[in-house]
């Protein structure tokens, strides 16, 4: 797996595509959402943490939206549960083919079958855990309760969702203050005014946050039972959801 560090928007350009998970952005992936993701290298162990308490033997773990299979990677160290295995989706032809190839070095304890597919196509049978990190945010919010209906629909009884997103905030003091404090954080880890003016531009079609009340109702009407926000940092959150 590439360790190249992340200057995609290091030098002005136009931004007129939007933000896509090529290759240039798998190259460098890992840098990328450490060095921009507050905490994420602590969420995701903490979702194989997750999943260890809740698999349940004989059932399927799903990561929609896997990218680089950072979660399933996770999930497959942590969980001991009997006869599972995780099912690793994404869409991106170069996060599924960087992935298997990184499987070919990785002696995983679970099966992990990889998956190039939209996650809105994909079927959800006999799950005991769903993980979605970071990935409903760029799905089109007309889409999102469909997507969460499905998950709770294959899911066993006392399953779990565990989420995580970027969340946005109704009070502009609270909105604006969590902008300044990210944007913070991207300066302490090497980012430029301009690398963080340019991603920002880029993400800002593509990645479209909900509040946390926004996610609460989705989750209840969804068919859920109950959720706790277990990891928050800044506008970056992390969520248990219950079957």
């Amino acid at each position: 797996m590439s360790d190249e560090q992340d200057n995609l928007f290091a030098k002005s350009r136009a931004v007129t595509s939007g933000f896509r998970f090529d290759d240039e952005v798998v190259k460098v992936f890992p840098d990328m959402i450490a060095r921009s993701v507050p905490g994420y290298e602590l969420v995701v162990p903490m979702i194989g943490l997750l999943a260890r308490r809740y698999a349940q033997p004989g059932s399927n773990i799903y990561d929609l939206g896997c990218s680089l299979g950072g979660a399933s990677l996770a999930i497959s160290g942590a969980v001991r549960a009997d006869d599972t295995q995780i099912i690793a989706v994404d869409n991106s032809r170069a996060m599924v083919e960087q992935l298997k190839e990184s499987l070919e070095k990785y002696e995983a304890r679970i099966p992990i079958r990889v998956v190039e597919q939209d996650i809105l196509r994909t079927d959800i049978e006999n799950a005991s855990v769903v993980v979605l990190n970071f990935t409903l945010q760029f799905i089109d919010r007309g889409q999102r309760q469909v997507m969460l209906k499905r998950i709770s629909s294959g899911m066993r009884k006392d399953g779990v969702l565990i989420i995580s997103e970027k969340i946005c905030f109704d009070d502009n003091g609270q909105q604006n203050d969590q902008t300044t404090w990210h944007h913070d954080f991207k300066r302490t880890q090497g980012y430029s005014e301009l690398e963080i003016s340019q991603k920002r531009d880029a993400l800002e079609d593509v990645l479209r946050p909900d509040t946390e009340q926004a996610h609460f109702q989705r989750f209840n009407d969804a068919g859920f039972s109950r959720a706790y926000r277990w990891f928050q940092c800044f506008s970056f959150a992390s969520y248990i959801v219950f079957k």
